[in-house]
């Protein structure tokens, strides 16, 4: 085969095609012979001879590519060894993206192709992965990602920021808190609870330590004044107060009928997702039916939420609901008997 000298049209672009098709074209698997190599900077415009090759394919490994030769019998084959990311590890992030719920199904798509572009073509299809999470619902707000960096930089600033906050109505449309007023408030963290992700701040006005979803945040923005609550976040335990606010339930599924008070549709939204149906009971009712996971976890989420809610149906759950306050009851009976 004559080797061409002739310098091609992107020809100045000579290292960075050769290090796309190390990257693109092979990996621990799949290898390229040095014709290969060429013929392939020819379709970039690129001409290459063999000579020049091993001179470039040392200036890339100085550069910190790993690129190995092999030999079998006469022939040689070259392909891109080490990557900053193994493909174990790519794996376990996409599965982490794919089941996130506070990824919206777009970005999870759009930030699984980047990760994609980490692998060879011939490992991409090792990264198109099916993670089933039962009851998975996706985030319908992407204004999420860029709210988390306004936030980081604000603490990196040291800076207080301003925003308006949302409940969900009846309508299924997000409503504005305090009839669309600004909230100011200090932050001071961020804490990623079951998928959502929460900022931990202090209202100066208030005089308190509060948390607040940031995908439930409209128009933020940092403030000039400094933050406050310094002297009370030193004496904050963040474990202990995440802990406290969430849990978590499992079981076998079934379908329930909940009737609740109007301000509790946000709870089962963010619970059941935005895909439920919601009925209205009376002026200040509503009902839907959902698929839960029926345990004593599952009732006690119920009796956590208090008077607000209840279940209506099947009968099963019902009777279900009353056994186990019964056998509270009782148990605590003898408990004071026991005093």
């Amino acid at each position: 085969m004559a080797e061409n000298t002739r310098k091609g049209c992107n020809q100045k672009q000579k290292m960075l095609y050769l290090a796309k098709i190390f990257s693109e074209e092979t990996d621990d698997e799949h290898y390229l012979t040095m014709a290969q190599i060429i013929d392939k900077l020819a379709a970039y415009g690129v001409n290459a001879n063999r000579k020049t090759l091993y001179v470039d394919f040392d200036e890339l490994r100085k550069f910190g590519l790993d690129i190995i030769a092999t030999q079998e019998g006469r022939d040689h084959y070259y392909h891109l060894g080490v990557r900053t990311f193994e493909l174990p590890e790519l794996k376990l992030l996409v599965d982490s993206v794919q089941s996130a719920k506070f990824f919206t199904d777009r970005k999870s798509k759009e930030l699984i192709k980047k990760l994609e572009s980490l692998v060879s073509k011939h490992q991409k299809k090792l990264l198109h992965r099916e993670v089933v999470i039962t009851g998975r619902i996706k985030n319908m707000n992407e204004g999420i990602y860029y709210n988390v960096d306004i936030l980081q930089d604000a603490i990196s600033a040291n800076k207080q920021v301003r925003f308006k906050y949302f409940n969900w109505g009846l309508n299924k449309k997000m409503v504005p808190r305090k009839d669309g007023a600004y909230y100011e408030i200090s932050p001071w963290g961020l804490v990623w609870d079951r998928d959502n992700y929460y900022l931990i701040g202090y209202d100066d006005k208030e005089e308190k330590i509060k948390h607040y979803r940031v995908d439930k945040m409209d128009k933020l923005s940092l403030m000039e004044e400094k933050r406050k609550g310094k002297k009370q976040f030193k004496a904050f335990d963040l474990p202990k107060y995440k802990t406290s606010l969430f849990g978590m339930f499992a079981g076998d599924e079934i379908e329930v009928t909940l009737e609740a008070d109007n301000n509790m549709v946000g709870v089962m939204i963010d619970r059941f997702g935005k895909d439920i149906p919601i009925s209205v009971v009376d002026a200040n009712h509503f009902s839907t039916t959902v698929t839960v996971a029926m345990s004593t976890q599952f009732i006690g989420w119920l009796v956590g939420l208090g008077e607000g809610v209840k279940v209506v149906a099947p009968d099963a759950v019902v009777e279900k609901m009353k056994e186990e306050i019964h056998r509270l009851i009782e148990q605590y009976e003898v408990y004071n008997e026991g005093q």
